[in-house]
């Protein structure tokens, strides 16, 4: 992430409109008091939300760096693992939720996002929900990923290629700059 993308994950005004809008949004009718996995919770504003919910929270961070800092933070309450969402170091059937907020378009390919969905479908027990946002395309998202990695999800297309991943049920709900999606295995 460039720096000034940086700047704003970190900042006290993304954690209160992610706390105070957006999460509620997303999260409306999915079960958060199980077994739950966040795939790329970077700076950890949307982990602190999770820890309030009554779920046994995991999270996976790509970043070395992210992932300690999130250790750091949360200590015991969280499970914090360094490792690739496309690729989980978790056997089939370990969560009950998995989640995925504001990440997905830093994955490098549709390839790799793929792999992301069906790693979720794996780790998810049968009837699990899986479940994210992401942001929508826009002169302005495009500016804020100058230098960034950003591969942008089309939600007209996501409910093929998370059936693909050996999802049902999907939904997807846009709103004029993001998107969240539900899905159940």
């Amino acid at each position: 992430m460039n720096l000034l993308h940086r700047r704003i994950c970190r900042s006290d005004s993304w954690a209160t409109r992610m706390h105070g809008e957006v999460l509620p949004w997303v999260c409306r009718t999915v079960p958060l008091d199980g077994d739950v996995l966040e795939i790329g919770p970077g700076y950890g504003v949307t982990t602190r939300w999770l820890t309030e919910k009554g779920g046994r929270l995991t999270a996976v961070e790509v970043d070395p760096d992210l992932a300690a800092g999130v250790r750091a933070s949360f200590g015991d309450r969280v499970d914090v693992r360094t490792g690739d969402g496309a690729d989980l170091p978790f056997p089939e059937a370990s969560f009950d939720t998995v989640v995925c907020f504001t990440m997905l378009h830093h994955v490098p390919s549709p390839l790799q996002q793929d792999r992301l969905f069906a790693e979720a479908a794996r780790v998810l027990r049968p009837g699990g929900v899986f479940a994210g946002l992401d942001s929508r395309l826009s002169l302005r998202f495009r500016l804020l990923h100058v230098g960034d990695t950003m591969t942008v999800v089309d939600p007209a297309g996501l409910p093929d290629r998370l059936r693909a991943a050996g999802l049902a049920d999907v939904e997807v709900d846009t709103a004029p700059r993001a998107f969240c999606f539900r899905a159940v295995r």
